[in-house]
């Protein structure tokens, strides 16, 4: 039996580059995915599933994906400087995968698979029909990191199906996000869990929560 005190260490420092991208694709987990959808200078859609992607600042309102290497994603929106971010469901599963293919850059990934776009709202650039979340960006700013860059996009406007909003926001329940691991492995949301944050006021006055903390975390 494996020793639980065992450790396997990744070095990037030792490990080819590609390599040590699967570790870190396989411990940074779930991502969430942004499905970008973008247009070219000379009026070409592209659709790309982004699992790089989280909010960065709340004020004013912006979210961030990355592109590893430089995606038709990347220089369509420096070219256009806008683009929407729709949410990836889980009804539209094999749809998103396919979008990642590397077809030619002339060429609609929303067309090719069969993914009906409508229009934003706010921004020139179309949504996904189908997906229940839309999130409209203008480019607010770029920052290259290695092979890689990042895409900062301010929120102009975040679109939801009324049908799944209930007591003035969005619920997990009806938007059945895809959330993507390691390798080629994809994850629904499964069991939601519910917790409320603890206040410091809570804590000291009630001694019980850290010691019940504490001993859990030694007999874990």
């Amino acid at each position: 039996m494996t020793d639980p005190a065992e450790r396997v260490l990744f070095d990037p420092d030792e490990m080819d580059a590609g390599a040590f991208y699967r570790v870190l694709n396989s411990v940074v987990v779930p991502r969430p995915i942004a499905w970008v959808c973008s247009r070219s200078a000379d009026g070409v859609l592209n659709l790309a599933p982004h699992s790089f992607y989280t909010v960065a600042c709340v004020s004013p309102p912006v979210v961030q994906f990355t592109s590893v290497g430089r995606k038709d994603s990347l220089r369509n929106v420096e070219a256009t400087g806008e683009f929407t971010v729709s949410l990836a469901p889980e009804a539209l599963f094999e749809q998103i995968n396919a979008t990642a293919t590397d077809f030619p850059a002339g060429m609609s990934e929303a067309e090719e698979c069969g993914v009906p776009l409508t229009a934003g709202e706010r921004v020139g650039v179309p949504r996904v029909a189908g997906s229940p979340v839309a999130v409209e960006c203008t480019l607010h700013s770029t920052v290259r990191l290695g092979d890689s860059t990042v895409v900062f996009g301010r929120v102009q406007l975040i679109t939801v199906a009324a049908s799944a909003v209930r007591e003035g926001r969005p619920r997990i329940e009806h938007l059945q996000p895809l959330a993507r691991l390691g390798g080629n492995e994809w994850s629904t949301i499964g069991e939601v869990r519910e917790i409320s944050r603890i206040s410091y006021r809570r804590w000291s006055e009630d001694p019980s929560i850290g010691e019940r903390l504490r001993r859990d975390s030694d007999g874990a």
